[in-house]
């Protein structure tokens, strides 16, 4: 009875850990493809130096394989528009940071320089030709301010002068007719004088 309890132990023991290795084996499986080959080559039957495979395998084998294949090329084609679209985008940004570029530089340009008479002077210049017509004309007012200054002290004098010679002239014809008219006595009274001798 021992013997049959121990045997029977022995052999439910034996069930259940093959059990659990079955049950890790499915735990443990491995989807992939090269999981499912490796399952096929383990579970198929050798005959001579070849391996049977059961056509159930093969085509459900066959299956994954493709569909494997064309989810890859999914993901290659979708892969490849995504990459499409990103290069075009690169591409419009591209376009887009040159145009801006150019419109910086030409907004650069204008900011830094004036029109004047049409031409296009740079600020520079365009300080320098202000500041030197605003000396020549500070020279030039100057100038004349000078000139002008000189004028009315010459006009001053001559004015003075002239005074002074219209006094002059004034005195001497005084002068003049005092004389004249002393001289006419004179010889009126001589005239006067020879009458009465």
């Amino acid at each position: 009875m021992k013997l049959k309890f121990t045997t029977f132990c022995l052999l439910i023991s034996t069930i259940f850990s093959f059990a659990q290795e079955t049950t890790l084996e499915k735990v443990q499986e491995d989807n992939s493809l090269e999981g499912q080959f490796d399952k096929i080559y383990r579970t198929s039957t050798s005959y001579q130096t070849y391996k049977v495979i059961s056509k159930e395998k093969f085509q459900k084998l066959k299956r994954d394989v493709l569909d494997s294949i064309k989810l890859s090329q999914r993901l290659v084609s979708e892969k490849e528009s995504l990459l499409k679209f990103e290069r075009d985008n690169v591409l419009k940004i591209q376009t887009n940071l040159t145009k801006t570029q150019l419109d910086l530089e030409t907004a650069t340009n204008k900011e830094n320089s004036i029109s004047l008479f049409g031409l296009q002077l740079s600020k520079i210049s365009y300080n320098l030709i202000l500041w030197g017509i605003i000396l020549g004309l500070t020279l030039a007012l100057s100038y004349f301010v000078f000139k002008f200054s000189r004028s009315h002290i010459i006009t001053k004098d001559a004015q003075s002068n002239l005074l002074d010679i219209e006094e002059e002239f004034e005195q001497h014809r005084k002068k003049s007719l005092e004389r004249e008219q002393k001289l006419r006595r004179q010889l009126q009274d001589e005239i006067n004088k020879q009458r009465n001798n």
